[in-house]
């Protein structure tokens, strides 16, 4: 996140004393995921934010892929995904690569027994069902249906959900998420033909200092495997903070689509940017208006890239029996287009009420054990009618 932020008490200047009203230092912490030359902020705790206390064996969580490697397309039923208490067991990784792990999720009960580090990747949480609240170091970010929650690697948080029923589709990146360059200037102002501006995006609120002593255990997620590290104070003892580097909301409900006389290629619904994948919103909007425009898209092979679309709601014209939640896979190396039927139908169509979050990966995706087990197998046929 490149635009300069601040929230709560911090010093005049940085790097210098500050002290707490008896006397003592605030303990300053410097929070970046690209070491000391890209984005950082600079929070201000009550406690040094070091203090381990208790560390013990780790468990694996690294993604088991499925022994299925035939080259097809594929199809999952996300809401087959068996709801779990524990948002953390709730989290089933379905596709993966060396640059992005895609994950569903149905938790059922707010993260408040412990906290979630994830110190391997910069996270973007949507909200495909339920409402509440992040909480992290940095505030509060109220959140709700359609939401991406674009949380930077190593933020310490809880969820507080509203009730027990949530759908949420994760994509975990390696590295930093951020927005498109061709969206921004030279100085990183979101310009005037991005589809989204500063506006749009939600910065953490409501900042509480919890000061408190005693053991906070912080799962943390390091190469595969669930580090449980207790701490002697609550991480969220920060008094203030500042600069460009905090986890924000933005709405795919706040997604102006850019529409034309002719069909757009999919770059112009790019929302997200990261190394070797990108992600984007496919949201309502008016149709191409040439009067021989066709909207259903066109055939198109996917020779360097695996296409995953993930249909949050509406009416999916290019596409029979799509249900929500439900996971396209359409690898490199095989065309792919619309269903048949699907172009004559869409001819004359003058707008579309589709919602579904797009992930493009450039270096071909593994499917999981879990996501076998909610893949529908007939969908490679159902191009052959």
């Amino acid at each position: 996140m490149a635009h300069y932020y601040s929230l709560g008490k911090i010093p005049h200047k940085r790097h210098t004393q500050y002290r707490q009203p008896d006397g003592k230092l605030y303990s300053e912490q410097l929070f970046s995921t690209e070491g000391f030359s890209s984005n950082y902020s600079l929070l201000y705790h009550v406690h040094p934010p070091t203090q381990i206390i208790k560390a013990e064996e780790p468990i694996d969580v690294s993604p088991k892929a499925s022994t299925d490697n035939i080259l097809k397309h594929r199809s999952f039923q996300g809401f087959k995904v068996s709801p779990n208490p524990d948002y953390l067991k709730s989290r089933k990784i379905v596709l993966f690569n060396s640059d992005v792990q895609i994950s569903l999720a149905s938790p059922t009960k707010s993260l408040t027994e412990y906290f979630f580090k994830n110190a391997d990747a910069d996270e973007v949480i949507f909200i495909h069902e339920g409402t509440g609240t992040l909480k992290t170091q940095y505030g509060q970010l109220p959140f709700s249906y359609g939401d991406y929650l674009v949380v930077p690697r190593g933020t310490i948080y809880q969820i507080e959900f509203n009730d027990e029923n949530n759908r949420l589709f994760i994509v975990e990146s390696f590295s930093p998420v951020t927005f498109p360059k061709r969206y921004l200037s030279k100085y990183g102002q979101l310009l005037e033909h991005a589809p989204f501006c500063e506006r749009d995006v939600r910065k953490p609120e409501n900042l509480e200092t919890i000061d408190q002593k005693g053991e906070f255990l912080i799962q943390t997620k390091k190469k595969g495997l669930l580090y449980p590290i207790t701490y002697a104070n609550h991480p969220f003892d920060v008094v203030g903070w500042d600069g460009c580097e905090y986890p924000y909301a933005l709405s795919i409900h706040d997604f102006e689509p850019i529409t034309g006389r002719v069909h757009q290629p999919p770059p112009v619904h790019q929302t997200f940017d990261a190394h070797n994948f990108v992600i984007c919103s496919f949201c309502p909007r008016l149709y191409d208006y040439h009067p021989e425009a066709i909207p259903a898209p066109y055939n198109h092979s996917n020779i360097d890239s695996d296409e995953v679309l993930y249909y949050v709601d509406g009416d999916f014209m290019s596409r029979k029996h799509v249900t929500r939640g439900m996971i396209t896979l359409h690898p490199a190396g095989i065309p792919h287009g619309p269903h048949p039927g699907a172009v004559e139908k869409s001819i004359g169509k003058k707008e579309t009420q589709e919602l579904a979050v797009m992930v493009d990966t450039f270096h071909p995706l593994k499917m999981t054990v879990d996501a076998q087990n909610i893949e529908d197998e007939g969908y490679i046929m159902s191009w052959a009618e």
